[in-house]
C-alpha cells in the first residue's frame, strides 16, 4: 500500500518518520507500509534463521528482516531472512543498507502476498546479485527455490540442497 504521492529517492525515503507499526519499504519509488509479521510468520523466520545459521559455518551473516538497496535509486527492500557473505556484510556501515540483494533471500508467504508482489521481489533480487531466492509457503509446507532461470519446488518429504552454504535443509525441519 503506497503512502506517499510521487516517486521518492532513497535519500528522501530516509527522512520519513517510522510508521506506528510495521516498517516502510521503497518499491520502485513508492513507499509501501509492511505490516508487522504475525506469530506463525515469525516462528517460520526464526526456524529458517537457525537452520541457515547452522549451515553458514561463520562464512555468511544470516539475518531476519535484512534490509538492502538494489541498484536503482528508488529501492529499499527487506528480506524475511537473508544470507550475505561476511565480507559484504562487514563492508556495510552500521547506518547504511546492504548494497544489492543478499546472496540468499527467503520470503515467507503471508495471506496478503500476491503472486505479482513475490515475482517482483524475486526479479529485483535476482537482478541485484541474489544467487538463490526461496519462497516458503507455510500453508502448503512447500519451498520453491529459484537459482538462475530454474525454479524447483520441494515438499515436506524432500531436502533442499543449498550449494551456496554447502549443505542441505530438510523441508519438514522448517515447519517444526
Amino acid at each position: 500500500m503506497s503512502v506517499h504521492a510521487g516517486l521518492l529517492t532513497v535519500e528522501e525515503f530516509l527522512t520519513l518518520p517510522d510508521p506506528k507499526e510495521g516498517h516502510h519499504e521503497l518499491h520502485h519509488g513508492e513507499v509501501v507500509v509492511m505490516p508487522p509479521p504475525k506469530k506463525g510468520h515469525q516462528e517460520t523466520q526464526e526456524q529458517l534463521h537457525v537452520l541457515l545459521k547452522r549451515l553458514s559455518a561463520n562464512r555468511y551473516a544470516v539475518r531476519i528482516e535484512l534490509a538492502f538497496r538494489p541498484t536503482p535509486e528508488h529501492e529499499v527492500w527487506q528480506a524475511d531472512v537473508g544470507c550475505v557473505s561476511l565480507e559484504r556484510y562487514h563492508a556495510t556501515a552500521g547506518d547504511e543498507y546492504l548494497m544489492g540483494a543478499a546472496d540468499l533471500v527467503v520470503e515467507v508467504l503471508s495471506p496478503s502476498n500476491t503472486m505479482d508482489e513475490i515475482n517482483d521481489k524475486m526479479s529485483v533480487c535476482m537482478d541485484n546479485g541474489c544467487v538463490s531466492f526461496w519462497v516458503v509457503d507455510p500453508k502448503r509446507k512447500r519451498v520453491s527455490v529459484t537459482e538462475g532461470n530454474l525454479t524447483r519446488h520441494y515438499d515436506e518429504t524432500e531436502t533442499i540442497p543449498c550449494s551456496l552454504l554447502a549443505g542441505e535443509i530438510r523441508v519438514r525441519d522448517i515447519f517444526e
